[in-house]
């Protein structure tokens, strides 16, 4: 990962946390934060906190929790996000998808089911009910 003058671990570069390039191969549980870049191997679990895009090198074997997912390679595997999946046009995802926003692009292939769920509301703000006498 790069480090910024500040030393936090995240990159100011482009806005990405971490990129894993073609080369690299990850097998077990991989989390993280921030924009991260995927085009390695990947076998497990993969959650990440922000965003995560696999791209069209990728393959991935994994179940995936993400806020938002954009898939342009392959994944093998079970998805969920909190905020939003786009699923490419170079993309094949066999699995289920579970998100609030789904977006499939012309040419995209999902194989399994998709699942658009409510987004989490708000908690509402405390109030104070004081009764009236009189």
């Amino acid at each position: 990962m790069w480090r910024n003058r500040k030393g936090n671990g995240r990159s100011k570069r482009n806005g990405l946390g971490a990129f894993l390039d073609e080369g690299s191969e990850i097998e077990g549980s991989y989390t993280c934060t921030g924009t991260v870049v995927l085009d390695a191997r990947l076998r497990g679990e993969i959650t990440a906190k922000d965003t995560l895009i696999i791209g069209e090198r990728a393959v991935v074997e994994a179940t995936v929790r993400a806020a938002v997912l954009v898939v342009r390679g392959q994944l093998v595997g079970n998805v969920t996000a909190s905020e939003r999946v786009e699923i490419k046009g170079s993309a094949r995802v066999t699995g289920d998808v579970e998100a609030p926003v789904v977006v499939m692009e012309s040419g995209a292939v999902l194989d399994g089911q998709c699942r658009m769920t409510k987004e989490k509301p708000a908690e509402p703000a405390l109030s104070l009910v004081v009764p009236m006498k009189g």
